[in-house]
């Protein structure tokens, strides 16, 4: 995927989950790469619409309403559905049926890029101080990130049976700022997100790639090696946080949620 000076290297991007938080950084981000941002979510959108966007509202567990709305664009940066650890009904609707239906739209529409956002609880069930890469055996931690596991099984059989290339962001913890003590490692600064959405729509044969989401910290638990041909190349760090971070209450030695790559989500529910 190349482009000229004069150019982008695409006419249309459809952005989902375009209020959430993450969302809400790209919608910005993704437009030095398109004409136009197809931006959509159930939520409204803050702030409106700007000159190169089109919105879209619709629901991921619409199948048809996902057809109609991938009709036209380019490459899909899948960010939609629950972001957080909810009983298994709501993921079901939102993050297993909506992650299918938009593959199915992909499909259809002869879309041969999609950005997908995993997570980091896909593997949270690792110690942390047990290094993780791509090619370790997944350990979801809660229904989130068994639903993200689900994602990204769909993303290796859409490839193989259909050709449709998908990078899998296993995303850390993307905020201004990392919020706690284990943020020290997971944190992802919203630059360098911008940077690895980048990457990940313009790098050249990624088949089905993984890559953990995170800023250039000092304390890692997760290895990139295998999709260095992302050319993903985080500048920032934790580390200035850290001395504040650190005045932090600790968790008591055999919590979980402070022994467990997942942290708190390792605990949460049930929810009967």
């Amino acid at each position: 995927m190349t482009q000229t000076a004069t150019s982008k290297p695409f006419n249309r991007l459809l952005l989902t989950g375009a209020a959430g938080g993450l969302g809400q950084i790209l919608r910005e981000a993704l437009q030095a790469h398109a004409d136009i941002v197809r931006v959509s979510d159930i939520s409204p959108l803050a702030p409106a619409a700007g000159e190169h966007e089109e919105v879209r509202p619709c629901d991921l567990a619409d199948k048809a309403g996902v057809l109609a709305l991938a009709e036209g664009v380019d490459a899909i940066v899948h960010m939609g559905g629950i972001s957080t650890e909810r009983a298994f009904e709501a993921i079901l609707e939102a993050n297993i049926r909506g992650t299918f239906h938009i593959y199915e739209a992909a499909r259809k529409h002869a879309i041969k890029r999609v950005i997908f956002a995993s997570s980091n609880h896909v593997t949270g069930f690792y110690r942390q101080d047990e290094p993780v890469d791509a090619h370790s055996l997944r350990r979801p931690d809660c229904y989130y990130g068994v639903s993200k596991s689900f994602g990204e099984d769909l993303a290796t059989f859409y490839f193989h049976r259909y050709g449709i290339e998908t990078v899998s962001l296993r995303i850390g913890s993307s905020f201004p700022e990392p919020r706690n003590l284990r943020m020290l490692s997971t944190w992802l600064s919203y630059r360098d997100l911008a940077h690895l959405i980048e990457r990940a729509l313009l790098a050249e044969h990624v088949g089905h790639t993984v890559v953990y989401g995170m800023s250039a910290n000092r304390d890692l638990w997760w290895n990139n090696r295998y999709a260095a041909h992302l050319g993903f190349n985080p500048q920032d760090s934790s580390e200035r946080f850290r001395e504040k971070l650190e005045q932090q209450p600790r968790s008591a030695a055999d919590d979980p949620t402070a022994l467990l790559q997942g942290g708190p989500f390792t605990a949460a529910g049930p929810f009967d």
